[in-house]
């Protein structure tokens, strides 16, 4: 039987206005999801860029469930790694294969900075604790020092921690250092066919976040960040198949090569009864899913789904999610499986089979807690993270927990750390 959803409250709305780690994420935000990091497609309708060419056109997407380089196994570079902490609770995560993931989180410690850095290599089975850069975690807005809320591998060596700053690592998180940031903070980040895309704001602490963004990118092999474009209203970059999307107020930017050249596509959101575009999805190499709301009441906000097959030139309605909650993002393993995640008094994640027909695939009444990083690592496979940490230490007690789902998001199930 459908659970009822009457009478939860409308969320305060700290993690969806800065996005609160929305991922994946992407995102992604937000999350972006990038699965299938080996199919190749033609690069659409392109505006120049500028800047340095990419250096290795078969590099993975990365972004909550991405898939690794196209053969790419078990780390070249695999740290052994130590206990997990006790009581660790997560924010981000980013998979670089089927079975290998890395999360970050937080734990109690008796010395912060106290963010912390998992890694499975059986999907979640077993954990090892790894070394985290000697930052706090925090949040977009939260505070004007360095601070961490995101990680993402390219592979499964070459990895970054992002935020108030970024730190990088060759090794598979046996080492950070300091890398040169792309400037303000880094709301989103991804890695895809040999570059790394970022996508930044002006971020104030009490202050939140500027609606003008940056979308930049450089090589993941190093060297300047390069400006792509200037982005309205960001929202987590999503990725997958080798293509990386991001909204831009009404529009949807999509680049087939790395941010070098891009198209913007109308979204129909604006123009077809809704308010605007929530949230972007990369569905195949030609497949878009778009999110779009309308007016909210009480803990309710209209929802719709469109889906593209040749990148955003055109748009086809696919049908309408349950409108409990304010949507933190949406993800899909195939064109047809969508999954929307929402939250206000409670936390949702909607499953559609075919795009008209919703289910409620995973219901916590915890508030509305909310959700971070939502994406696939394969047609089946995906995850997300329920209840994101917010803060170092997590006084907050938040779950800071890892959902993953083996059907295509009809089912979802807590992994233990």
């Amino acid at each position: 039987m459908k659970s009822s959803r009457a009478g939860f409250s409308v969320l305060s709305g700290v993690l969806l206005a800065a996005f609160a780690l929305a991922g994946c994420r992407s995102g992604a935000g937000a999350g972006g999801a990038g699965a299938g990091a080996g199919a190749t497609t033609p690069a659409p309708a392109t505006s120049p860029s500028g800047g340095v060419s990419a250096t290795s056109p078969t590099s993975a997407a990365t972004g909550p469930a991405a898939t690794g380089s196209p053969g790419a196994g078990p780390a070249a570079t695999v740290p052994a790694g130590g206990p997990v902490p006790a009581g660790f609770a997560a924010t981000s995560v980013t998979f670089v294969s089927l079975r290998q993931a890395f999360v970050l989180g937080t734990a109690p410690c008796a010395h912060a900075p106290c963010a912390s850095i998992l890694r499975t290599l059986d999907r979640g089975a077993s954990w090892r604790g790894l070394p985290a850069p000697v930052v706090p975690l925090g949040q977009p807005g939260g505070s004007s020092g360095p601070a961490v809320w995101g990680i993402r591998f390219g592979t499964p060596s070459h990895g970054f921690v992002f935020g108030n700053g970024l730190w990088e690592t060759t090794d598979g998180g046996e080492h950070w250092a300091v890398a040169a940031s792309p400037g303000g903070s880094i709301l989103s980040l991804e890695v895809i066919d040999g570059q790394v895309l970022a996508l930044t704001a002006d971020c104030r602490p009490q202050g939140g976040c500027g609606s003008l963004g940056t979308l930049t990118r450089r090589p993941l092999s190093g060297r300047a960040w390069h400006v792509v474009t200037q982005v309205s209203n960001p929202r987590p970059i999503a990725t997958q198949a080798r293509v990386a999307a991001v909204l831009d107020g009404s529009r949807v930017i999509v680049t087939s090569n790395g941010g070098i050249t891009f198209a913007t596509r109308a979204t129909p959101c604006t123009t077809r009864g809704v308010a605007y575009a929530s949230s972007v999805t990369v569905t195949s190499p030609y497949g878009l899913a778009l999110l779009c709301i309308g007016q909210g009441y009480t803990g309710h906000t209209e929802k719709i789904v469109y889906i593209s097959g040749d990148l955003g030139a055109h748009w086809a309605k696919a049908g309408a999610p349950p409108t409990e909650g304010a949507p933190f993002g949406i993800a899909a393993g195939t064109p047809a499986s969508v999954v929307v995640a929402a939250a206000s008094g409670a936390s949702w994640l909607f499953h559609s089979a075919d795009g008209t027909h919703w289910r409620d695939a995973y219901v916590a009444g915890d508030g509305g807690l909310g959700w971070n990083d939502l994406g696939f690592t394969s047609t089946t496979n995906g995850v997300a993270v329920h209840g994101p940490v917010l803060t170092d230490r997590n006084a907050e007690r938040r779950p800071g927990q890892l959902l993953l789902t083996s059907d295509g998001g009809a089912s979802w199930q807590q992994v233990r750390f």
